[in-house]
């Protein structure tokens, strides 16, 4: 099951497409599919992709990759780091997916279905400070060519594009690169970033961003060269609508035609979702985007072949103790962290950790998106592990977190705590030695007699969260509101722990069934 489609059901479609952090959307048609990709950041797998067939009804069908490399800096969470804003590709009967990774350099892997086999990530470019590119392959004269931007912090400079020619083959870069946008001489312009090339009508396009994440807008770029000199145009900004900083995404022609652009909007908690905006070519040669250049909130939806409505999978029932693809963990995962089975139902086993008490620091938490509409989330927790300080939970995680579960006493009984961590100064969780050492009380201990707690949260306007309980009593409140926070460049989290203190042998596990997450009326 899944939240709601943007599909209204009578020939229109409602923004956001997906109402979730899918940040920094590129997508692409290859038939008559339509294709997307987006940042994951530090979470593993990373680089989702999604299929549709009319633009507004998505489904996850997997991931790109499967690990981060260099793998062991990913062995913890690095919510800022990893894969930024990618760009999808279709060349020479192969699918390619370009990145930046701002402390590493430019990757790519490809393959010859959406489905893979991926190829493992290939460091095209060396360099600190490389972020958001895109490569171009031009079929008229068969060059091949790579734009990207630049991050200030481990670059020391940004608001400007570099262009190389390319090896078309993918592997390697030809040039030292030459700057071919420097908006640093365009009035008002800053933060130019996330860069998608294309050519049409005889022109190198260039469509990116600008004005940063929250209030930025779209700009277009064109040349007669890919080297320029380019001329720019503002054709996406938020006018006197809702949409703050409606910008960074791609452009993608139908088969019929028609032109749509897709892009996001940060919505501080909830992350950066997506919306798809109609587009047209003015009689100036430019790109017209949503309704004269603002964005739509409704609008027809594309002329496009009828697709039964669907969002990516929410709920999970986890046959044989897999995990849906819309799951991450929130580093690369090490082997034994889910363990499959006979039944239904998630088997995490409980990893020993010196630190217990900062979920931000652990890896081995199993997330998704947290929904950007309000809605009721729900699970069932059972705690196998008779290790003294063993501890499984439900968690809202970011930069602050709460979680609700279950903990396994020195007594032997087994208590409902609900913890949570207000957000650190500087970024970094602390290291805290002691288990709880970051973590405070939302309520009270409880018994939990059989071991067995049904966790719900519900999720209301603004991300407030509130936590509530059963453990044989009749379902109980837990706690004051919780302001769900993002994480860094990522929206807040759902997620499913299991873990115990430091020692040696298997710590037990726990077993989480019927992930389920309802709309709200």
């Amino acid at each position: 099951m899944a939240l709601p489609s943007a599909d209204l059901g009578d020939g229109t479609y409602r923004n956001p497409v997906l109402d979730a952090d899918w940040s920094d959307p590129d997508l692409l048609r290859v038939g008559d599919d339509f294709y997307l990709t987006a940042s994951s950041f530090g979470r593993a797998p990373g680089l989702p992709l999604l299929h549709s067939r009319d633009l507004v009804n998505w489904t996850l069908v997997g991931h790109a990759l499967q690990r981060l490399e260099p793998a062991g800096e990913f062995r913890s969470p690095r919510p800022d780091c990893g894969v930024w804003a990618p760009s999808l590709r279709h060349h020479d009967d192969r699918f390619w997916i370009f990145w930046g990774d701002p402390d590493h350099g430019i990757f790519q892997v490809n393959a010859p279905e959406i489905r893979g086999p991926w190829t493992r990530p290939h460091l095209v470019k060396e360099g600190k400070g490389l972020i958001d590119a895109c490569p171009l392959w031009d079929e008229e004269t068969g060059e091949a060519y790579l734009v990207h931007a630049w991050a200030k912090s481990r670059a020391g400079v940004k608001n400007r594009l570099t262009g190389h020619r390319m090896r078309p083959d993918g592997t390697g870069l030809l040039d030292e690169g030459k700057v071919i946008v420097d908006a640093d001489l365009i009035p008002g312009w800053f933060t130019l970033e996330g860069p998608k090339a294309y050519r049409h009508d005889g022109w190198f396009w260039i469509f990116a961003p600008a004005g940063g994440v929250e209030t930025g807008w779209q700009g277009a770029f064109r040349s007669r060269g890919f080297f320029g000199p380019y001329e720019e145009r503002v054709v996406l900004e938020q006018g006197d609508t809702r949409v703050n900083g409606p910008h960074q995404g791609g452009w993608v022609r139908t088969a019929a035609g028609e032109d749509w652009f897709a892009h996001f909007q940060q919505r501080g908690p909830y992350g950066r979702v997506v919306h798809l905006q109609p587009m047209r070519w003015g009689a100036d040669g430019w790109p017209v985007l949503g309704d004269r250049g603002a964005p739509v909130a409704v609008h027809r939806k594309p002329d496009l072949p009828s697709q039964a409505p669907s969002a990516p999978a929410t709920d999970d029932d986890f046959p044989g103790g897999r995990f849906g693809r819309q799951w991450q963990w929130t580093a690369n995962p090490e082997d034994g962290w889910a363990t499959q089975h006979s039944g239904d139902g998630l088997r995490l086993s409980c990893v020993r950790t010196t630190d217990t008490g900062d979920l931000r620091a652990r890896p081995h938490v199993l997330t998704q998106r947290l929904p950007g509409a309000a809605a009721t989330v729900r699970v069932d927790l059972r705690l196998d592990s008779e290790e003294p300080g063993a501890r499984a939970g439900l968690v809202v995680l970011g930069d602050a977190f709460s979680w609700i579960g279950l903990q396994r006493e020195p007594d032997g009984s087994v208590r409902l705590v609900h913890r949570f961590a207000e957000p650190v100064a500087g970024g970094a969780p602390p290291a805290s030695p002691e288990p709880g050492g970051s973590e405070r009380e939302a309520a009270p201990a409880r018994t939990a007699p059989e071991g067995r707690a049904r966790l719900w949260i519900e999720i209301g306007a603004g991300a407030r969260c509130r936590f509530s309980y059963d453990v044989g009593g009749g379902r109980q409140p837990s706690g004051q509101a919780f302001a769900a926070t993002g994480w860094r460049w990522v929206g807040a989290l759902l997620g499913l722990f299991a873990q115990a203190p430091a020692g040696g042998g298997h710590a037990g596990a726990a077993t989480f069934t019927r992930f389920r997450v309802t709309p709200t009326p």
